[in-house]
């Protein structure tokens, strides 16, 4: 298994945020992992990437059959798991494309380039990281960040959120491009899952409470259901007392 979560349980600001929660993604599957607000998705993709803010009371974290529970964030980085943040912060004095090269070059192995047809506008790789961008420039600036990791897994928090459809499309047309063509292992978090009809997960996710309650393979089913219902209706599946 290319990367194992078992049984997690995280503590934040002295709170229990994840209950037990148990993940698998195999080598180049792309999954998602839906839920309403302060479900714990985020607090979850943080404590994968190694955020010491969180304290992890139990479980493990498995990547390419080594145990990274307690690595520091920066050795999981040259493991190969790349984070997008829900809100990155801006950098003052740093172009994005200067960024991306100076990532590039303290890593090991082929060497990535960004061109314009990568770009929403046309100087966005000219310009300050994340200084006056837009959402959706925010948010093609993190997806261009790890890519420039030259990453094995890849996780997208909300990459999704404030985007119109037309940047939606171009957003996921390049994920699918660069990532789900490439066989990078992708986890997608979403509050929408808006993004799941452009880029169609093998397997999707439903967490609440701190614990996932829900593996369905048919996206398209989570999404109806969803919509129709909200997240009151998952709350009545049989697994959720489990």
């Amino acid at each position: 298994m290319f990367l194992e979560i078992k049984n997690l349980k995280v503590k934040g600001n002295g709170q229990e945020i994840l209950k037990g929660v148990n993940l698998k993604i195999k080598k180049g599957e792309c999954q998602a992992l839906l839920g309403p607000n302060a479900s714990g998705k985020s607090t979850f993709v943080q404590v994968i990437a190694g955020n010491p803010k969180y304290q992890i009371s139990r479980g493990k974290i498995i990547f390419r059959g080594k145990e990274i529970t307690k690595l520091p964030p920066e050795k999981r980085t040259k493991l190969g798991i790349a984070l997008a943040w829900q809100n990155p912060p801006a950098i003052k004095g740093i172009r994005l494309d200067r960024l991306l090269k100076k990532i590039n070059l303290g890593l090991k192995g082929p060497k990535r380039k960004f061109g314009s047809k990568l770009d929403f506008d046309g100087n966005l790789l000219s310009r300050q990281v994340n200084l006056d961008f837009s959402g959706g420039e925010k948010k093609m600036s993190e997806l261009l960040q790890v890519l420039s990791l030259n990453p094995q897994l890849v996780i997208l928090d909300e990459i999704d959120s404030g985007l119109d459809i037309k940047r939606l499309e171009k957003m996921a047309r390049l994920i699918r491009k660069e990532l789900i063509n490439k066989k990078i292992a992708l986890l997608l978090i979403t509050h929408s899952g808006t993004i799941l009809r452009f880029l169609k997960p093998q397997l999707t996710n439903v967490m609440l409470d701190g614990k996932i309650i829900c593996r369905e393979k048919n996206y398209q089913k989570v999404l109806r259901v969803i919509k129709k219902y909200g997240y009151d209706k998952c709350k009545k599946c049989p697994l959720w007392a489990s």
